[in-house]
């Protein structure tokens, strides 16, 4: 494989989401590799820097049924997952499916609801099912969800649980742009609104396609071995409480076989596996206290890891 239909795909949504979003290429590649890996995205930044919009943006890049769901602090688990009515006419209990009921999901703010409706989720993000009263409903294919929160010590925001953001394949940040990117934006944004002109670029069965394409990516095993001392390397550093697990590996194989396939590749090799480990490992990586941890911040930690454990000669670019 070497550049193709792949790649041009890739290309495309990238830049139809270019057209809302500016001054952060690199946070959008990797929202459009975790769709592409049928994965689940989580963007955490302050407020107003264009978290929603690049949710929307790449909802509207697919031509597929997308919802929006603003989680506030009244929210029940009802009002994600759907209800069941009685109907006097039938006599009968008619299942109302919820927002969760689409292609693309967007979870705005949603660390702004308790727990209990937060858990919600877990169930249809994990199994791509969702179980009421009893009864179990498909999800329909391609299913992502793109949440979106504000930082912890933001107020009126709850911790999501460590089985919530076990879920998601990649956390990012989008940032402020740069001040050329900033002027683009006022000058673009103050006469108009890109995203409502926003028209689809994929549909649903390239996407599955696609996704078909990464789960068939070789990945040899010097380079799995890469990113089980990378593992390793996390459950020993002094800064880190909880190191990643297995599953957080098999998350980073499966990610990096996405970035190998959007690149032209049908083999990974180790500068994918670096390339995607802090979007991918980051929030599944528990720190210690800042005072026992001297003030080491995940990213950095990532990085001192990516530096320090050692790539064999064998895994630079294993077939």
């Amino acid at each position: 494989m070497d550049g193709g239909p792949a790649d041009g795909l890739f290309t495309a949504i990238v830049n139809n989401v270019l057209k809302v979003i500016q001054g952060n290429e690199l946070a959008i590649r990797h929202a459009v590799t975790c769709l592409v890996a049928g994965g689940h995205l989580l963007i955490e930044d302050v407020p107003g820097v264009g978290k929603t919009s690049l949710g929307k943006s790449i909802a509207a890049s697919v031509e597929c049924r997308h919802r929006r769901i603003q989680f506030t602090s009244d929210l029940l688990p009802s009002d994600v997952t759907g209800v069941s009515i009685y109907d006097r006419a039938t006599s009968q209990f008619e299942f109302r499916p919820g927002p969760i009921f689409a292609n693309i999901v967007l979870g705005d703010e949603i660390n702004r609801t308790p727990p209990k409706t937060q858990s919600a989720l877990l169930e249809a993000m994990e199994e791509r099912q969702v179980t009421v009263e009893g009864v179990t409903y498909p999800l329909p294919e391609p299913f992502m969800v793109i949440a979106t929160q504000n930082p912890i010590e933001h107020e009126g925001t709850y911790p999501l649980p460590v089985s919530q953001l076990d879920r998601f394949l990649m956390r990012i940040h989008i940032g402020y742009p740069d001040p050329a990117a900033e002027v683009d934006l006022l000058e673009r944004h103050g006469v108009d609104e890109p995203l409502v002109d926003l028209e689809s670029v994929a549909t649903p069965e390239a996407v599955l396609e696609l996704a078909q394409r990464v789960r068939e990516v070789h990945c040899s095993t010097a380079v799995q071995r890469y990113i089980v001392d990378l593992a390793n390397a996390t459950r020993t550093h002094p800064a880190v409480l909880l190191g990643m697990s297995p599953r957080a590996g098999l998350a980073l194989q499966r990610a990096a076989r996405a970035w190998a396939v959007l690149h032209g590749r049908d083999y990974v090799i180790p500068d994918d596996v670096k390339a995607l480990a802090l979007p991918v490992v980051g929030h599944r990586l528990e720190l210690r206290t800042a005072r026992t941890a001297g003030g080491n911040h995940v990213a950095a930690v990532v990085n001192e890891l990516l530096a320090k454990v050692p790539i064999l000669e064998g895994e630079r670019a294993s077939r």
